[in-house]
């Protein structure tokens, strides 16, 4: 690699997903410039095509009211069923073990009323320290729903002495030293903090091996690193879709539940009409009869106006293809982390990467650890028309997402890097 210009304008001549970024929306600076955009890992960008199919619905909604229900190419009563083959190729998931509904932090209590069921001994919860602040309260208020001491229950990850991200093997050994006492693993499939990559499949085979349930939150995953929920036996999971997905600020999120625990009608939920089998639905009927697959877990029919616009996104996932995504974010990430490790190195400025260096452990996010006049750093990059991401205290989060992101905005990034520490 190269800190070059040149390098970078002949990575991105050479990528052939580079006409993807014409198919979304760049925000923009008060002086009209775009803005140099690395958060979507916070917030996707608007695609094109949103506003159209979401203009759609609205005028299907005026012309035909009520009856937009079972009129059109996209009747709304089977709305959410069309979306089941990209979230199954994206969550390497069958089709009936997927379905888009609802926002992550209620999905998540959803799906944990029947696969966190503490009995006796048996009843703690891991999970990573530092987790994102809605994964760490909706099991504080799990444990405490079950008349638990969450500071008992709730067992948290720590990295070793000295270390920011997990180790597997010690994820692996805790598992093992909780043996009959865990219930439940349950961890966000890339930490949101330092942006590590959990190895799922061997973490969900643990917690099996000591009989306890393996559930993920994909927020940071879902769209940004390849997943085989299916093949790894993942009990369940939940995401959102507004980050890597780019579906709209507070968009439709989605849950999965392996089919192995379809058929069981008596496993605990908490139920809604919209997760009633489909042949008598409309009778109305007391006695809840599930759906014989995750659309079980269901509530409430979906949100057309915001299944609209996460059908925009979906529909570019699937052109566009993870392993083409997946093979352009290394890449991409990689030239970040020379390009930053490089400027740090001629400044002689104290940045420490926290994200994995091996490629396997990470997305397209890289944080980075500035102790020395890292805020500072931080709002001199955003006067230099740098959208990047504070996490208290001392950590700016960088990521530039294979859909729209270049190389050559990475080496201006890297420019307007080191122009700000110049002036600190």
């Amino acid at each position: 690699m190269e800190n070059t210009l040149a390098y970078s304008q002949a990575q991105d001549q050479a990528d052939i997903l580079k006409d993807f970024r014409h198919r979304f929306h760049l925000p923009k600076r008060e002086n009209g410039k775009p803005w140099l955009y690395f958060t979507g890992n916070s917030l996707g960008l608007q695609p094109k095509s949103a506003e159209v199919y979401l203009s759609e619905e609205m005028q299907k909604w005026a012309e035909l009211g009520v009856e937009g229900h079972f009129r059109g190419d996209f009747p709304w009563l089977d709305y959410h069923k069309h979306f089941k083959p990209a979230l199954a190729y994206l969550t390497g998931s069958n089709e009936n073990e997927v379905t888009p509904m609802g926002s992550l932090s209620a999905n998540l209590h959803f799906l944990l009323a029947s696969f966190y069921k503490p009995q006796g001994r048996r009843n703690k919860i891991l999970l990573e320290a530092h987790a994102f602040p809605s994964d760490q309260y909706v099991l504080e208020t799990q444990a405490r729903f079950h008349q638990l001491d969450p500071n008992v229950v709730v067992i948290e990850l720590m990295p070793r002495p000295g270390e920011h991200t997990l180790r597997t093997e010690d994820i692996v050994q805790k598992i093992n030293e909780l043996g009959e006492d865990l219930a439940l693993v349950m961890l966000g499939g890339v930490n949101y903090y330092t942006g590590q990559v959990f190895d799922i499949q061997a973490i969900t085979q643990a917690a099996h091996q000591v009989g306890a349930y393996a559930g993920f939150d994909l927020a940071h995953a879902i769209g940004n690193v390849p997943l085989a929920l299916h093949t790894w036996e993942v009990d369940f999971a939940a995401w959102c879709s507004y980050k890597y997905l780019n579906s709209s600020p507070g968009g439709i999120g989605g849950i999965y539940v392996h089919q192995k625990h379809h058929p069981h009608n008596q496993m605990p939920r908490l139920a809604g009409w919209w997760g009633y089998e489909e042949a008598t639905r409309f009778k109305m009927q007391k006695g809840f009869k599930p759906i014989t697959d995750v659309d079980a877990w269901q509530l409430s029919n979906v949100p057309i106006l915001l299944l609209a616009v996460h059908r925009a996104s979906l529909e570019i996932f699937m052109e566009a293809k993870m392993e083409n995504l997946r093979a352009k974010s290394k890449k991409l990430t990689a030239f970040l982390a020379f390009v930053i490790q490089d400027i740090a190195h001629k400044t002689d400025y104290p940045i420490e990467i926290l994200t994995p260096a091996n490629p396997a452990e990470r997305g397209c996010q890289l944080s980075l650890w500035v102790v020395k006049s890292g805020k500072k750093l931080f709002q001199l990059l955003q006067e230099a028309g740098v959208m990047a991401d504070w996490r208290e205290p001392d950590v700016i989060r960088v990521a530039p997402v294979p859909l729209y992101n270049t190389f050559e905005e990475v080496y201006v990034f890297g420019e307007a890097l080191q122009k700000g520490i110049a002036r600190l």
